[in-house]
């Protein structure tokens, strides 16, 4: 057998290497280019792809452009503007390494044309599979122009683990929506084959968010908060807007598109007591702090990075998203009606949907102790009648009491005289003014007693979803009393023996304190073993091996992370306080008095995260004017 010989590879190869690494795929050098227009100072981009940017991408800018020698060295590997003082610790600029273009150039047919202002003709350049011609004179505006054909002609081989046109064209798309966000101020058109995705002006971060995401700039709610040399500013959307994917979550670290772990991680907690499990939120953030505090030379595609305090940027990002997320109903956040699904179901008005409940008038219920709101108030309810006797019919069950006593006092505010019907001033509209103002409004009865209706002082039209509320002011309140102190522990009849990886083992050892506030205790057993003596209450009767194993799996991938937000324990306490919530609150098809009604919307008004219910659902919706005129026909 011959020994095998160390030998020096030879460029081309070594372009080729290098091109695996930085152009995977063609969104990937979509991004490197636009990523140099703009740390060009480009204020106008123009983007254009074919076949998905396999058979053609194209990029045009207004910036500062290549002098004609600057143009081979483009092209040349690690040849760059970017760093002056060769300082990697100090980048400011979206690209640094010098590699975009010759591994491009080593696996596509490479056309760079480009002219300074003080130049009289622009010059143009081209690679093919790595052979340099050129420059030549050519025509051109102030800037550069970019046209890449051919993606890995070179390396039919990569071309063949593509995927279909469209789905690397959807990849090119969500490269190009990350850039947008991430430079407001440029202009920027999108155009795949011959159709223009989108076009965006320049605009203030605030529009551009909307524009990006497709969301109404009132849905939006502003993160801006700083500690020490950290700061945290952009938007986020309430739990009533969700995706399916986490495609719509878009970071930016120092002007920096990313995808972060540590960063996701941070979301996912802030937005796990609001929304749905399987859903995710929709956000743009955008994360500043000192340059000597990220490395953002960890991979080729400049995506990844590595923070010097992971769990201090978590902490900080957990908080401030929460403390976001942390309104009440009184600040806005409630859904608008989904019209489109009311015209749907207007045929169907007045017919009963198979297996809906009705509920029960006084007459004939049996009354039990009252349920607590937990701030000052009390609702009773009503258990069913007896087995085998039949419903009272839907216009017995109508409360003509709350209703006709929230209507006397919405025509008080509104100047009208509830007894003779007329008006004891003409006002301009029926507006709500009752002093104090509150954002949910007067009640003035229940559907199906299950849904309050009320009128907000704007006029809009508010329906609260009962049970939905009052089990989210009583999850609130068992949240608050875990977070007060220690969760009581109950004890194992016989200690349980865990055995783990000897890293996952010393993960939760290292944790043992922490846990032990929360009724996990634990102690080392030897070499991987884990000794757990009890649970947490709520937790009790749950599977411990299992758990243990979860929770140490999740602190050995983040070491930095606190056990206690875990997605394994802090989901499964998160799920207990749901159930406990749940079935200690009111139950759709329960008669409220107007105090109560009132009582319970005052209290969402006070209380934080009162627009959706633990389970994620909201617990309100609005009708707007625009939204009645529409279902009305009045407007289009």
């Amino acid at each position: 057998m011959v020994r095998p010989v160390i030998r020096r590879l030879s460029s081309h190869v070594v372009d080729l290497i290098a091109a695996g690494e930085v152009v995977e795929r063609p969104a990937a050098a979509l991004k490197e280019l636009v990523e140099n227009a703009l740390d060009a100072g480009a204020t106008r981009l123009e983007v254009i792809l074919r076949g998905g940017g396999c058979e053609l991408i194209e990029v045009s800018d207004n910036g500062r452009g290549m002098e004609v020698e600057e143009l081979p060295l483009a092209v040349e590997r690690h040849c760059t503007s970017k760093l002056p003082n060769d300082d990697l610790t100090a980048i400011k600029t979206l690209g640094f390494r010098g590699e975009a273009l010759p591994s491009i150039g080593a696996s596509a047919r490479l056309f760079l044309t480009s002219r300074t202002e003080t130049a009289d003709t622009a010059w143009e350049l081209s690679v093919q599979g790595g052979v340099v011609e050129g420059p030549v004179p050519s025509a051109g505006a102030v800037g550069t122009r970019v046209v890449v054909r051919d993606l890995f002609f070179a390396t039919p081989a990569r071309r063949k683990f593509l995927k279909t046109a469209r789905v690397e064209g959807n990849h090119a798309e969500a490269v190009m929506r990350r850039v947008a966000l991430s430079a407001p101020e440029c202009a920027i058109t999108f155009i795949m084959d011959g159709r223009e995705i989108f076009s965006f002006p320049p605009q203030d971060i605030r529009s551009r968010v909307a524009s990006v995401l497709g969301v109404p700039e009132d849905g939006l709610l502003a993160v801006d908060e700083q500690r020490g040399a950290m700061r945290l500013s952009g938007y986020i959307c309430g739990p009533g807007e969700t995706r399916r994917t986490g495609n719509g979550q878009f970071m930016l670290v120092n002007h920096r598109p990313v995808m972060d772990p540590i960063l996701r991680t941070a979301i996912r907690v802030a937005y796990r007591p609001v929304i749905e499990k399987g859903r995710f939120p929709v956000l743009l953030l955008h994360l500043q702090l000192p340059l000597d505090r990220v490395d953002v030379n960890v991979h080729p595609a400049k995506t990844e990075l590595r923070f010097a305090d992971e769990a201090e940027v978590r902490a900080f990002v957990i908080g401030a998203v929460g403390r976001a997320l942390a309104r009440s109903a009184g600040e806005g956040g409630g859904i608008q009606a989904d019209l489109g699904i009311i015209g749907r179901r207007a045929s169907s008005i007045g017919q009963r949907v198979p297996g809906s409940s009705y509920s029960y008038d006084h007459t004939g219920a049996t009354r039990t102790p009252p349920v607590d709101f937990g701030f000052g108030t009390s609702i009773r309810r009503f258990s069913s009648p007896p087995v085998g006797e039949q419903p009272p019919s839907v216009r017995e069950q109508t409360p003509i009491s709350s209703l006709d006593e929230g209507q006397r006092r919405y025509a008080a505010t509104a100047g009208w005289d509830s007894e003779t019907g007329e008006c004891r001033e003409a006002p301009p509209s029926l507006v709500v003014e009752a002093q104090p103002v509150h954002p949910l409004g007067v009640p003035i009865g229940q559907i199906h007693a299950t849904y309050i209706l009320s009128i907000a002082p704007d006029g809009d039209l508010i329906l609260t979803d009962q049970h939905a509320a009052h089990e989210r002011l009583t999850h609130e309140r068992l949240r608050a009393r875990f977070a007060e102190g220690v969760v009581k522990a109950q004890a194992l009849l016989m200690p349980e023996v865990v055995d783990l990886p000897h890293g996952a083992a010393e993960a939760l050892t290292h944790c043992a304190e922490e846990l032990a506030r929360f009724g996990l205790e634990i102690e080392p057993f030897g070499i991987g073993s884990i000794l757990v003596r009890s649970l947490p209450a709520p937790l009790s009767g749950s599977d411990v091996a299992g758990l243990l194993r979860d929770v140490a799996e999740e602190l050995v991938q983040m070491p930095d992370l606190p056990a206690r937000q875990t997605d394994s324990l802090d989901g499964r306490f998160e799920a207990i306080m749901a159930r406990m919530a749940c079935h200690g609150s009111i139950r759709a098809g329960r008669l409220l008095k107007q105090e109560e009604m009132e009582a319970l919307l005052r209290g969402m008004e006070q209380h934080p995260r009162a627009n959706t219910c633990p389970h994620g659902r909201p617990t309100w919706l609005k009708l707007d004017k625009d939204g009645l005129e529409k279902l009305f026909g009045r407007t289009k």
